[in-house]
């Protein structure tokens, strides 16, 4: 598998965080009277973006890989990888912040981390069909 299909299977990932920037941005207004910080949500998408980028490259290699021991430690280390970028960030957030913590940022975050994850699965199934075809 070169280089450009694993740009070209994370297309879709690529295309949720333009979008979901984009929307944070054009509807500002809308999200901040909703009691969102779309400053809190920008950097959570961008930080959700890389995590997601670092996993899903664990993912691919994992599959490229006919060890059980190697292919596990990489999908257990992708996992791992995302939720501790993920619960290290928000933590940062609730600790520097304290009291003015945006729930609905937070809550917003949490929705594009299912988001991400849901889509990245659904490609790395997608992928994983097309290598036992051509086995």
């Amino acid at each position: 598998m070169q280089p450009t299909s694993v740009s070209r299977s994370f297309l879709p990932i690529t295309v949720i965080f333009v979008i979901s920037t984009a929307l944070l941005l054009t509807l500002r207004s809308t999200f901040e009277s909703w009691g969102i910080s779309v400053n809190v949500m920008i950097v959570g998408n961008v930080i959700l973006f890389f995590a997601t980028l670092a996993s899903f490259l664990l993912y691919y290699k994992s599959l490229r890989n006919n060890n059980v021991q190697v292919f596990l430690r990489m999908i257990y280390g992708g996992m791992f990888l995302k939720m501790m970028i993920c619960l290290i960030t928000a933590f940062v957030y609730i600790v520097t912040v304290k009291k003015g913590v945006s729930k609905g940022a937070v809550f917003g975050c949490m929705f594009l981390y299912f988001l991400y994850t849901f889509v990245e699965v659904a490609i790395l199934m997608k992928l994983s069909k097309q290598q036992k075809k051509n086995v």
